[in-house]
């Protein structure tokens, strides 16, 4: 291993990442690594890692290759592996840009979730922002059958069970305080609904197809922000409202509130969904391997 590690930083409506860019796939990251640098004392500190890999060079994306260059290795906060991140691919692709690996406009990026579309809008000369916004095509949403129910101390409520390639349990409550610390896992039943765990989202209207969310991220307890969970929600909402727009045939946007900003969702008559939101670099810099070595011991 070399003494250094390239890494960055970046967030997408504070959802916060390492990025480590390794393009043949030869930096080891075992679980124990991932959660030391993700650690927000004794590490670099993210809601996860986003491990920059050519498709050709890591078997779970060979067979993406030919589709799009480069794969998602996502990893959560505590080093298991996730299918999806609908943020993270935000700022996977603004990694991509500033490497000078993709430019304004379309790409794809690979993920355990498949192969994802993305575009880069260009920077308008008068928004004093230092980049567009990045949308990414989520694909469709899954809906499984039976009723799931979610728990936080005496309260209860019904929940949606959406799956973006990643499960969620979708509940709308009156308060979002009624979500308590979010710390720990809220409990749900069944329990053959999410053998692997759930994300779960708890929702309050704050106005025509404008809604706010706070989230506990399997593997990472509560985020600023969650994008495949604001892919859910507004998914959840649209069938709440009588807007689905695979019987409608008009597409529904609702504005989803994050603690950490504003995620635009769309659902297409087609059933597909797109994100679009911010995505930004804020630092880069270097491991210490030596650091990383006997941090994991």
């Amino acid at each position: 291993m070399s003494t250094r590690i390239a890494f960055l930083k970046g967030h997408g409506t504070e959802n916060d990442f390492v990025i480590v860019p390794d393009p043949e796939n030869t930096i080891d990251l075992p679980p124990a690594a991932v959660a030391a640098l993700c650690d927000r004392r004794a590490g670099i500190g993210g809601d996860g890692l986003l491990h920059v890999v050519r498709s050709a060079a890591h078997p779970e994306a060979k067979d993406m290759a030919a589709e799009a260059e480069w794969f998602m290795d996502y990893r959560n906060g505590d080093g298991s592996v996730a299918e999806m991140c609908g943020n993270g691919v935000r700022v996977f692709a603004r990694y991509l840009q500033r490497a000078g690996h993709a430019a304004e406009g379309d790409l794809a990026v690979a993920t355990r979730g498949g192969v994802k579309t993305v575009h880069i809008a260009k920077t308008a000369s008068d928004s004093g922002s230092a980049a567009g916004d990045v949308t990414v095509g989520m694909g469709k949403a899954l809906l499984p059958e039976g009723d799931v129910t979610v728990s936080v101390g005496e309260r209860s409520w019904p929940a949606r069970n959406v799956n973006m390639g990643n499960p969620h349990a979708v509940a709308f409550v009156d308060e979002l305080a009624h979500a308590g610390d979010l710390h720990s896992p809220p409990p749900f039943s069944p329990a053959s609904a999410y053998p692997d765990g759930v994300n779960v989202e708890f929702v309050v209207d704050r106005g025509p197809r404008h809604v706010a969310l706070r989230v506990h991220e399997r593997g990472a307890g509560e985020t600023r922000s969650c994008g495949t969970g604001a892919c859910a929600v507004a998914v959840a909402a649209a069938r709440r409202d009588g807007a689905d727009p695979t019987v409608t045939g008009t597409p529904a946007t609702y504005t989803v509130d994050v603690p950490g900003g504003t995620l635009v969702i769309t659902e297409r008559a087609d059933g597909e969904i797109e994100m679009t939101g911010p995505a930004v670099i804020v630092a880069e810099g270097e491991i210490d391997a030596d650091w990383l070595e006997n941090a994991v011991r």
